[in-house]
């Protein structure tokens, strides 16, 4: 299984159903990839699903937070395409990778992420990114397979979004520095396009 480009990933968590489209909007407007509703927020099979049919067709919907291969299904089912954990379960990959569905395991080793990959992941989320580095992403990228999508999550903003591109990450999943629960529409798009402006594109 081949993965686009994780790009720019967006972590709504604590958004409700009733706001969700819309702050999903603001984010895919500003040039976002996907938009992930963690597993911790209010409803968020709900807020997947309202998500996945307002579109656009071209981004990319995921679940996280997800712990267990039944959290996977679940999520399959609302319509999410990416799948993304704090952690590390072979199991969760496994079925993620048998729905046809982007897995991005949390990984903090090196040793974590072999697991992942060696389960059928092709791309790893680095968590806590503030403390694995931007040296640390470099030194796992010097032993894992190449191709692997390096992912960091946890920490990432508009002060070091454009260092983890210049090392060469796939992707960054961008969470507070984003999106708070109560933050408007307009908020929302005001950062966002912010932090668009420091990424690259795909990579």
């Amino acid at each position: 299984m081949t993965y686009p480009s994780a790009g720019l990933v967006a972590i709504l968590r604590g958004v409700t159903p009733a706001e969700a489209v819309d702050i999903a909007a603001a984010v895919f407007e500003a040039g976002f990839d996907a938009v992930e509703v963690p597993y911790n927020s209010p409803d968020p099979l709900e807020s997947i699903r309202r998500i996945r049919a307002a579109g656009p067709s071209d981004r990319r919907v995921g679940a996280g937070t997800v712990l267990t291969p039944d959290d996977v299904r679940r999520a399959a089912d609302a319509g999410a395409s990416l799948i993304v954990s704090p952690n590390t379960r072979a199991d969760v990959v496994a079925e993620t990778v048998r729905l046809g569905l982007e897995s991005y395991p949390g990984a903090a080793t090196p040793t974590e992420a072999f697991v992942a990959l060696d389960a059928g992941a092709r791309a790893v989320k680095l968590f806590p990114g503030s403390t694995i580095g931007v040296s640390g992403m470099r030194a796992w990228a010097s032993v894992l397979p190449p191709g692997t999508g390096l992912v960091p999550v946890g920490g990432v903003d508009a002060g070091n979004l454009a260092e983890w591109a210049r090392a060469g990450a796939a992707g960054a999943g961008i969470g507070t520095a984003l999106y708070r629960p109560g933050d408007t529409p307009d908020t929302v798009a005001h950062r966002a396009a912010t932090l668009t402006a420091l990424w690259p594109g795909p990579r």
